[in-house]
């Protein structure tokens, strides 16, 4: 599904992805876990076009999608759920969901909302309040159920658990876990690793712009390495 080969990106002259490389197979959920500042959101953001890379390919489907603008990136699959959430904060809950879908000329799109309500229903409880009045929690999964919205075969996690309470964080990789059986596929960024690693099929360590480790989830969980700068152990 996505390819990433020798990327190199960063910000001026300051260079933060040195040559980082990665795959995430149909199907699979890959976990990318770090430290803050190792290059987790600038990977992500190089991914869906919203931050140049000097260097390195990108591909999805094996197509080169690297000089591709971001909402052409929507358009052959992928979407991105920010870190930090990033709802549009005066409109409504409703509003925010369907400009998840502003590519989208299909007559599915209202089917698609109930699902969306589905999957959240506390969304649906506040379909017509401002999406900056809802809870952390909830502006979390509105931001998921936007990108959603795209119908993406690819979605791009960053920090889903971001300033959440851990019964909300339970909550919400629930429901990751469960958008494999939906046929998504999912690169997620987290700096929680133990939640990260416990849902993925694979995962990637990042340190300092670099993919230093790379394997299975189970694998990752019980490399003393990992234990220890990751997971607390």
């Amino acid at each position: 599904m996505l390819a990433v080969d020798d990327l190199v990106s960063g910000y001026g002259r300051i260079e933060v992805l040195h040559g980082v490389s990665l795959e995430v197979a149909a199907g699979e959920i890959v976990a990318l876990v770090g430290s803050n500042g190792a290059g987790k959101t600038t990977l992500l953001r190089a991914i869906s076009g919203v931050h140049p890379v000097t260097s390195g390919t990108i591909r999805l489907g094996g197509e080169a999608i690297g000089r591709l603008a971001a909402h052409q990136r929507v358009a052959r699959g992928i979407a991105q759920v920010p870190e930090g959430r990033q709802v549009f904060a005066p409109l409504s809950v409703e509003d925010n969901l369907r400009l998840g879908a502003f590519r989208r000329r299909d007559a599915g799109i209202a089917t698609d909302l109930d699902t969306i309500y589905g999957i959240f229903p506390a969304l649906a409880e506040k379909r017509h309040a401002a999406a900056g009045a809802l809870s952390g929690g909830q502006q979390q999964m509105l931001a998921i159920g936007r990108a959603l919205m795209a119908k993406p075969s690819l979605l791009l996690l960053d920090e889903p658990s971001m300033g959440l309470a851990p019964l909300l964080v339970e909550q919400i990789f629930a429901i990751i876990a469960d958008f494999k059986r939906r046929g998504l596929t999912v690169l997620l960024v987290e700096q929680n690793a133990h939640a990260a690693l416990a849902i993925a099929d694979r995962g990637y360590v990042i340190e300092s712009g670099r993919i230093t480790m790379t394997g299975r989830s189970a694998t990752l969980r019980e490399d003393e390495r990992v234990r220890a700068a990751y997971l607390g152990l």
